[in-house]
């Protein structure tokens, strides 16, 4: 999804959803941005290739790498980017591989993966549980998974979310409809199998070198993100130019608080403090 005039803006989404989930941002956004919105590599209706030797091929470097193709033949060599969930681990990535090409860097509800996984407890296990059994090998999760695709995807949206009924009826039907096929559901284990392995090792290559880009976090304040982690602070670890806050959300920023995340994302592209 293509649309608006101005500086480009990349909107990256997240598990279990497609682009549909800038819905209620984007629009608003195409009127100062040039707004780009794909379905990562295994979601929605994008490519889902296999996932090659230690995953390779959804490894969050892959993913970030598409992306520098799609701006780069939409004419953008530079450009801002939005990422939630799994696309934040993408977009942030993609700020360590290419950071001549990010102006303005916004992770949405995240965490960096090295430090979720050396860091987990108990109750951060439990409320992402979904970490640790779409890793499981042999086909299992997708077996389980492809029993019951509706529900599963009912399920998750519906704990993550403060009111599930901020998925509208035709917008969870096309949720699902990209999800309930069995290629999607191997494609997104495929990328949390990467997540867990060859991320990790790239990631910890970059141990100790700070993003120097402006960076904005924001995080729900019912989501275990936010409940569980002093987000800043894990993020000016990482980062030297950080800002950001609590937006009053479950887990989906962009569709249960719009509002507030747009005055947030625009703030800070339009380069004013956020």
């Amino acid at each position: 999804m293509t649309g608006g005039s101005g500086p480009p803006l990349l909107f990256l989404h997240g598990y279990p959803q497609t682009h549909a989930i800038w819905r209620k941002l984007a629009p608003r956004l195409a009127a100062e941005f040039t707004v780009v919105a794909p379905d990562l590599r295994g979601y929605g209706d994008s490519s889902k290739p296999p996932a090659g030797p230690d995953h390779v091929n959804y490894s969050k470097r892959a993913l970030a790498q598409d992306q520098v193709e799609v701006m780069a033949a939409l004419g953008f060599e530079r450009f801002m980017v939005a990422g939630h969930d799994r696309g934040a681990r993408v977009a942030h990535r993609l700020a360590r591989d290419h950071p001549e090409r990010i102006e303005r860097l916004a992770l949405l509800d995240i965490v960096p993966t090295l430090y979720r996984f050396e860091t987990i407890d108990q109750k951060a296990a439990t409320s992402s549980y979904h970490w640790f059994f779409l890793i499981q090998p042999g086909g299992l999760p997708e077996r389980l998974i492809g029993a019951e695709p509706e529900f599963f995807l009912r399920h998750s949206l519906g704990s993550w979310a403060r009111d599930p009924a901020v998925f509208e009826p035709e917008i969870f039907g096309e949720y699902l409809r990209c999800f309930r096929n069995p290629e999607t559901i191997r494609a997104t284990c495929d990328e949390y199998r990467a997540g867990a392995s060859i991320d990790l090792v790239h990631d910890r290559t970059d141990r100790g070198r700070k993003l120097t880009m402006p960076l904005l976090v924001l995080w729900g304040q019912r989501s275990s993100q936010g409940s569980g982690y002093d987000v800043l602070g894990v993020w000016r670890d990482h980062a030297e130019n950080v800002s950001g806050h609590a937006v009053a959300s479950g887990h989906f920023l962009p569709e249960e608080a719009p509002d507030e995340t747009y005055q947030a994302l625009r703030g800070f592209f339009a380069g004013s403090t956020a």
